[in-house]
């Protein structure tokens, strides 16, 4: 992402964050911790409940009839890159609440079952205190947004998938291009996420995340990833792009004729740029609070229509865009600025494992 007046940053864009240890107390702690969180579930609807709930790392939660289950769960990861100042973005959080909001609020996805993983530290701490002789610090490091940890949590997302299944997975943060060694890229390049430790692990690529959470996908199983990030267009290798001007499906099979298909299910991709583009992490449209340009658009264009194709939707997107490039301006790049004149071109791209009219379906995560 380009961090700005209307940027998430591609080029200059990310930053580290260690993981951070565990203190381990004794063998009971995890009954704590589970009661506790039970309690925090009810005290607290934001953001950090379902953290907490999340620690179940199984897919039906605590005390979910075992003969029931969900069919709805979702990955929402929000990354700040909070220790390097130049890196920082300043509206994944907001984006990740936000969108938390609409899959329970309008697609009616159980609080328990969407796994968050963000930096914000008071959502990750919990502080025990028992018989006044324990007095144990648990940090849910798992919930911190680290490579392994979305790579884990990829996993949780699709294991066990079954038919009717819908899956989302969101991602938030900075996104980079590297070159392609496989000959799987037409455009030569390989894109890629980043996560907190990116620095020092390394970021995750198209390839994996395909494999990670597109390959598995059985028949009759659905996932729905919106990735908010500079250089995200095909960051699922999915075998079909959606032209907007031609309005007509382009091949985007890998030249060397690797498979990067599903097993069967569908896998739909809504980017917040093309390959080569950045995308903007914005005040534009709050005045004040910053979002992702793609995530706060997406929200306010799906709240107002009931009823909306995917094609309406990437219209509506394409338009608020272009309506508002001119009041684009980069706060944290000055390289970025004189590159791209303090502007920068984002249009959303639509991406899908199988063909389909995007007039006639509806948007339906």
């Amino acid at each position: 992402m380009v961090h700005s007046n209307y940027e998430r940053d591609g080029g200059s864009n990310k930053s580290e964050i260690g993981s951070k240890g565990i203190c381990e107390g004794p063998s009971d702690l995890s009954d704590i911790l589970r009661g506790l969180a039970s309690k925090l579930r009810h005290r607290d609807r934001g953001l950090a409940a379902s953290s907490y709930v999340s620690m179940n790392t199984k897919l039906s939660p605590p005390g979910w009839p075992s003969n029931k289950r969900p069919n709805k769960r979702a990955l929402l990861c929000g990354v700040s890159y909070n220790n390097k100042r130049k890196y920082r973005l300043r509206g994944t959080v907001n984006d990740v609440k936000d969108m938390r909001d609409l899959l329970i609020n309008k697609f009616g996805y159980p609080a328990h079952c969407i796994r968050v993983l963000t930096e914000i530290i008071k959502y990750g701490v919990i502080r025990v205190t028992t018989n006044n002789t324990l007095n144990a610090e648990f940090e849910a490091k798992e919930f911190h947004p680290t490579k392994k940890n979305i790579e884990n949590s990829m996993k949780w997302l699709v294991e066990d998938c079954q038919p009717g299944d819908s899956l989302v997975f969101y991602f938030s943060g900075h996104g980079l291009r590297q070159p392609d060694f496989k000959d799987d890229e037409i455009d030569g390049f390989d894109e890629t996420i980043c996560p907190v430790d990116f620095m020092q692990e390394g970021m995750i690529v198209d390839n994996d995340i395909n494999t990670a959470i597109v390959k598995p996908l059985k028949p009759g199983v659905k996932l729905h990833a919106l990735v908010d990030s500079c250089h995200s267009g095909t960051i699922l290798d999915l075998h079909h792009v959606y032209d907007q001007k031609i309005k007509q499906w382009k091949d985007n099979s890998p030249p060397s004729g690797a498979s990067k298909s599903t097993s069967g299910g569908l896998a739909i991709c809504l980017s917040a740029c093309e390959d080569h583009q950045l995308a903007a992490d914005t005040t534009v449209f709050t005045g004040k609070t910053m979002y992702g340009a793609l995530t706060f658009i997406f929200i306010e264009v799906i709240k107002q229509n009931s009823n909306l194709t995917y094609g309406q939707l990437l219209e509506d997107l394409s338009e608020t865009f272009d309506e508002n490039a001119s009041r684009v301006k980069c706060l944290n790049s000055r390289t970025l600025a004189r590159l791209f004149g303090y502007r920068i071109t984002q249009k959303p791209l639509l991406s899908s494992s199988e063909k389909f009219d995007v007039y006639l379906t509806k948007v339906s995560l």
